[in-house]
């Protein structure tokens, strides 16, 4: 690649500049792939304190199910009369260009949408379980969505950051070295060249003056 490029002083000076936006970009890249990862670490932590969380919610809810199912018969008459939940939301928040999901749902006062008659405490249990889960479990999916979402991002930024450090800014090195090393070049011989001409001249100048003296 160096030898294809010229070495003017011209092609010097832009190489140097796109060496210096290379170094930039990696710069800007590096800090960027630091904040993502400690945001993904960050949501990390909370999707392993969600999980074992809504596990135990999960169990806790199951066996409040269970125990009304045994006491009631199958309760599917009360699940039919729970609404169904329209107020999830999603919207987004932006960490270094990586658009991160955030989502809400209305976490209204608890409203027994069933009779009293044919249930007892276990239902209002499992029902209470299951409410909790719902949020958790948006809370969840929120959490999981948005480390995907980094970890690609980080790779990606990862991939263009390897491509700067270890192919662009090399290559604008070399190319800079060579226009370096042949401008020195050229000056050293340029040098040489005008030192044998004062040399010539010096010595034609003293044989003129010796050539008029002797006359």
């Amino acid at each position: 690649m160096a030898e294809q490029v010229f070495p003017t002083k011209g092609n010097l000076l832009n190489t140097q500049k796109s060496l210096s936006l290379a170094k930039l970009g990696y710069e800007l890249l590096d800090k960027k792939r630091n904040i993502l990862i400690r945001e993904l670490m960050t949501l990390v932590d909370t999707a392993k304190s969600i999980c074992g969380t809504i596990d135990e919610t999960y169990v806790k809810a199951y066996s409040a199910l269970q125990m009304a199912n045994i006491a009631r018969g199958v309760i599917e008459n009360v699940a039919n009369a729970v609404p169904v939940d329209n107020t999830l939301q999603m919207s987004y928040r932006s960490v270094m260009g990586c658009e991160l999901p955030t989502l809400t749902i209305d976490q209204k006062k608890s409203v027994l949408n069933y009779g009293l008659q044919n249930t007892d405490s276990n239902v209002d249990q499992a029902y209470i379980c299951f409410e909790k889960v719902k949020y958790m479990t948006a809370g969840l999916a929120e959490v999981e969505n948005s480390i995907y979402r980094l970890t690609n991002s980080i790779r990606k930024t990862q991939t263009r950051a390897n491509a700067l450090q270890n192919i662009v800014i090399p290559r604008y090195e070399s190319i800079v070295r060579y226009i370096t090393d042949n401008l020195e070049e050229k000056e050293r011989e340029e040098f040489s060249r005008m030192k044998v001409i004062k040399t010539q001249k010096q010595r034609k100048k003293k044989y003129a003056i010796k050539n008029r003296s002797r006359i």
